[in-house]
C-alpha cells in the first residue's frame, strides 16, 4: 500500500498525517480558498505604550503583516490587489479575508464593524481571519465577533506563543498565559460553537528548550482550540531578536532538532485541531537566520518521513482534558 493508503489518521486522504488546513478548506467550502493578507493599520497594546513599546522582540515594523499591502490602501483596494496578484497562481474565485498586522481587534468596535463589512461586502469572501492578541477583547468587540460568527466562517487567532510567562517577559509578549486563557475562554462564550478559534505558538523561543516547548503544546491542547498554527522563530533584520542574535546571545533552532519538536507537538494536539502551519515564512530579504527555513517544503516533507517512520499521527498521545475552555 501507499503511504496515503495506510494512513490511520482520519482526517485525511493523501499521506498527510495530521488535519491540514487544505483540508479543512476543501471540507468546510468544497475547494481550496485563497488567503489574502490584509493591513488594516492598527497597532499594538506593547507598541502604542499601553502595556509595552517596541513589540515583540521579533516583530518586523509591520506587525507580522509584511505579506500584506499598505494600509494606505483601503480594505477594498488591497483584497483587490492581492487577488490579482494571487489569481496568476490559483483560483481566487473562494478567498478568505486575513486580518494579519499587528492587533485585529484594537479598536473600537464601530471601527472594526466598518473594517470587517468592507471585506465581506467584497465578492467571492467566504470567511474571516481576524489576528489578534487574547489582551484585546473587551466586550463591544467581543460582541461584535459573535454577531460576526453568525453571518460568515469566523476564525479569530490568538497569538500566544508560549504559556511561560518567564519567555512572554522575556520576548515583550505584554501579557500572562492566564490573561490568555480568560481571552480564549470569553471568546468560546460569545462565539456559541460557531466562531472558530485559532492559536499561534513559536518555536524556538529565547531560553525555552524542547521540554518548554511541549509544556506549552499541552497547556494549549488542554484548551482544545479549533486550529493552531507552528511558527520557526525567524531572525529578522532590524529586529531587538536580531540585536541579540548578532551579539551571540541568541541561537535558533537547527533544523532537525524543529523537525523532532513539530513531531512530537504534533503528537500532543487534539485529532480535530486544525493545523493551520507547520512553519512560517520570513520575508527572503529580510531573514537573517535560519537560513535552512528557506527551504519550507523540505521541511514539511521531512516532518512527513519522521512521523510514517514512527507510526504516529496528530494526536497520538494526546490527552483530553476537562477545562471551563471546553464548554
Amino acid at each position: 500500500m501507499t503511504q496515503a493508503q495506510s494512513n490511520p489518521f482520519p482526517h485525511s486522504d493523501s499521506n498527510k498525517r495530521y488535519y491540514t488546513y487544505d483540508y479543512y478548506l476543501r471540507e468546510t467550502f468544497g475547494g481550496k480558498c485563497a488567503k489574502l493578507p490584509l493591513d488594516a493599520g492598527l497597532t499594538c497594546p506593547n507598541v502604542d505604550g499601553r502595556c509595552g513599546r517596541g513589540g515583540c522582540i521579533y516583530c518586523s515594523d509591520r506587525g507580522s503583516g509584511d505579506f500584506a499591502p499598505r494600509p494606505t490602501l483601503s480594505i477594498q483596494e488591497q483584497i483587490r490587489v492581492q487577488k490579482e496578484i494571487l489569481s496568476k497562481k490559483w483560483d481566487t474565485s473562494r478567498c478568505i479575508a486575513y486580518f494579519q498586522a499587528h492587533t485585529n481587534t484594537y479598536a473600537p468596535a464601530d471601527v472594526l464593524r466598518r473594517l470587517y463589512g468592507e471585506a465581506l461586502r467584497e465578492e467571492g469572501i467566504v470567511g474571516l481571519n481576524i489576528a489578534t492578541r487574547a489582551d484585546c477583547l473587551p466586550e463591544e468587540v467581543l460582541a461584535l465577533l459573535g454577531e460576526l460568527a453568525e453571518q460568515t466562517v469566523l476564525t479569530v487567532e490568538l497569538g500566544l506563543q508560549s504559556s511561560s510567562d518567564e519567555t512572554a517577559r522575556r520576548i515583550n509578549r505584554g501579557h500572562t498565559f492566564a490573561t490568555f486563557c480568560e481571552g480564549f475562554s470569553a471568546l468560546r462564550r460569545v462565539g456559541k460553537g460557531k466562531l472558530r478559534i485559532g492559536v499561534h505558538l513559536i518555536l524556538g523561543l529565547p531560553g525555552e528548550g524542547r521540554e518548554e516547548m511541549l509544556r506549552t503544546v499541552r497547556d494549549v491542547a488542554a484548551l482544545h482550540p479549533d486550529e493552531v498554527k507552528l511558527h520557526l522563530l525567524h531572525v529578522l533584520r532590524g529586529t531587538p531578536l536580531a540585536t541579540l542574535w548578532e551579539r551571540g546571545e541568541y541561537s535558533p533552532m537547527e533544523r532537525e532538532d524543529y523537525i523532532r519538536t513539530v513531531a512530537d507537538a504534533l503528537e500532543l494536539l487534539p485529532p480535530d485541531t486544525v493545523i493551520g502551519r507547520l512553519t512560517g515564512d520570513g520575508m527572503a530579504e529580510e531573514l537573517l537566520a535560519p537560513l535552512w527555513s528557506r527551504k519550507k517544503t523540505t521541511v514539511i516533507n521531512d516532518i512527513d518521513k519522521l512521523l510514517y517512520q514512527r507510526s504516529s499521527h496528530q494526536g497520538r498521545l494526546y490527552e483530553k482534558a476537562d477545562t471551563p475552555a471546553d464548554g
